[in-house]
């Protein structure tokens, strides 16, 4: 008996979240969507993951305008977005008012299936969210994050698949992030699932290990309905499987998806030529990488750690990064490492090799993490390292959201005037302070690309930013547009000076020796660090709180900034006890590494 398989297509969103770090424009993608339409395809992601991030941050575009767009142009195809449960769309828990908020308005502006996944595997952090995409009336997938470790068994992900139905999902996805699925385990765990429960099984893989596609075969073999696939010219490494692969390789098979080839492939022409436009933001890491296997690193999170140590001038010491994160993971109690834990430990693996000392310094999401604040973790946790950095705070044993109050009327309260909607509130709630930026930029009408700023001449000082604001410009080049921030000055030796950028959101390091002296608004004139009571910082980044205030009197270690590089938070302590008499930085200060930032006297 023939079973058709439907496919999801994964171009609009993961595919190149998976290559190109999100950075794919709405208009880009909207003349391809009729052709889009007419594939016949069961559905298209369109949205959630970074989606949002690179939209406000990167691009400068309104992420719900995205996706209206979206929906007025492919009006016979299901729209499809990956929501991180109880962290939505973000890097913390909300409360349960948000979360309902931000399905019913995803629900409404176009999303059709909401795949829902929760870092931690723990269902209690998917339940508000499955609730209130059916109170929508719409399609909810409870997803499993497929990982390997000697507490994640085909029994546990079938009693989780089992719980999901049990909340009501439609459909259950097996999602290999970081593509660790082998062929033969796909099919017993497939097999597993189709078993004992019964709700429809997709199967999402990302070819990182050049197993994807096989993978994808087997699952089909032993009972699997859908499979996630690229349209080719986006596909393959750390993407997914090439639809035009899979619909070739099941045609005239029990298992033909019906789809039409040729209409794919004049698709992937279109998306060929697009992938050229986006070509500064490949990354080395995102090619075929049987070393997944063994570190578990997705190659999304490799591109990300490579720039954090690019921006340190130690892209050198990644292999001990990747080596360290495994370790790190265990420590953890084995975390899937998707979207947020996979930052987490990563950074954490990051700052061990950096420190030359693991755990030196601890990331206020770690400490969060060992108290419970993320969910339950899935294996048991290092509990000297737990008291290393909780001390004798309690452990949170219940569902982390139990213990949030509903935020929607102080965020609506926070952001005043610039929300024109709801929708607005709901990108504020997201990422306050790219948001409100983003938001601010819009009431200013300044985010149009086309406000090309002028590039001071040497000698003068740029008039946007202010001491630790970036300098940013936007450059034309051959009618490609480019926003490059200058982030940062480090200090002068021998002649040459480096300059911290980034350029469309990608960190770089440029060394100039320079005829005479130029520093934007991004340069920062703090001297550098030469004493024990001089604070600094080990990264470049920005600084989220001020902890002390001159004349207060300080003990050794104790926190006295937190900063944030990278999406994750860091408490910087004061080296020797003495009294705070200088602070060289306020809120939202950029600080690059061996500023003085503030002065203690012992």
């Amino acid at each position: 008996m023939s079973k058709k398989i439907f496919v999801t297509d994964t171009i609009l969103r993961d595919a190149h979240q998976s290559l190109l770090a999100t950075r794919m424009r709405t208009e880009d993608m909207l003349p391809i969507c009729d052709k889009l339409d007419k594939v016949g395809y069961w559905s298209l992601e369109v949205w959630g993951g970074a989606t949002f991030d690179a939209c406000v941050r990167f691009l400068k575009e309104d992420p719900w305008e995205r996706l209206r767009k979206l929906r007025a142009a492919l009006p016979n195809t299901r729209l499809q977005m990956l929501l991180r449960g109880q962290n939505l769309l973000g890097y913390r828990h909300y409360s349960d008012d948000v979360v309902k908020a931000f399905v019913a308005k995803a629900a409404v502006n176009g999303i059709d299936v909401f795949r829902i996944f929760d870092a931690m595997n723990d269902v209690r952090n998917l339940r508000v969210a499955i609730e209130a995409v059916k109170a929508a009336g719409k399609h909810a997938q409870g997803t499993i994050a497929y990982t390997t470790s000697p507490v994640h068994t085909i029994d546990a992900f079938v009693k989780q698949a089992k719980q999901m139905e049990a909340m009501g999902c439609d459909s259950v996805a097996i999602k290999d992030m970081a593509g660790l699925l082998t062929p033969f385990a796909t099919g017993e765990l497939v097999k597993a699932l189709k078993a004992e429960q019964s709700l429809p099984v997709f199967i999402h893989s990302h070819d990182t290990a050049g197993l994807a596609a096989m993978c994808q075969l087997k699952a089909v073999e032993n009972g699997a309905d859908h499979i996630d696939t690229a349209i080719s010219s986006f596909a393959w490494g750390t993407s997914h499987p090439g639809t035009e692969s899979m619909v070739a390789a099941l045609k005239g098979s029990e298992f033909d998806t019906g789809l039409d080839l040729e209409l794919l492939q004049e698709i992937g022409l279109y998306f060929y030529a697009v992938r050229k436009k986006y070509h500064q933001f490949e990354s080395e890491f995102t090619a075929v990488d049987t070393r997944v296997q063994v570190n578990q690193v997705p190659g999304g999170m490799i591109s990300n750690l490579a720039n954090q140590l690019k921006e340190q001038g130690a892209l050198s010491r990644m292999n001990e990064v990747l080596a360290e994160i495994p370790r790190v993971r265990e420590d953890l109690g084995f975390p899937p490492l998707v979207t947020p834990t996979s930052q987490i430990v990563g950074t954490q693996a990051f700052f061990n090799v950096l420190a030359g000392e693991r755990y030196k310094t601890i990331t206020n999401e770690v400490k969060l993490y060992l108290q419970g604040g993320y969910g339950k973790a899935p294996g048991v946790v290092n509990e000297q390292l737990r008291r290393q950095a909780i001390g004798s705070e309690e452990v949170i044993d219940v569902r982390p959201a139990d213990l949030l109050k509903p935020e929607m009327a102080k965020l609506r309260t926070d952001i005043g005037a610039l929300a024109r909607s709801e929708e607005d509130v709901l990108t504020f709630a997201m990422f306050p302070d790219i948001g409100r930026k983003f938001l601010e930029e819009r009431e200013a009408g300044t985010l149009t690309p086309e406000a090309l700023l002028p590039i001071p001449e040497a000698g003068a000082v740029a008039s946007v930013g202010g001491e630790g604001v970036p300098t940013e410009f936007v450059i034309d080049v051959h009618g490609e547009t480019y926003r490059v921030d200058i982030t940062g000055v480090g200090v002068k030796a021998e002649g040459k000076r480096h300059f911290y950028l980034s350029i469309d959101g990608m960190p770089e390091e440029v060394v100039f020796e320079p005829l005479n002296e130029f520093v934007g608004g991004g340069g920062s004139k703090r001297k550098q660090a030469s004493a024990p009571g001089h604070v600094s910082t080990t990264m470049p980044g920005n600084i989220v709180d001020v902890l002390v205030k001159e004349g207060d009197v300080v003990k050794a270690g104790q926190p006295v900034l937190i900063t944030e590089a990278m999406k994750m938070e860091t408490e910087v302590q004061a080296a020797i006890a003495g009294k705070v008499v200088a602070i060289h930085v306020a809120k939202g200060d950029r600080v690059t590494p061996g500023e003085i930032l503030i002065e203690i006297e012992g």
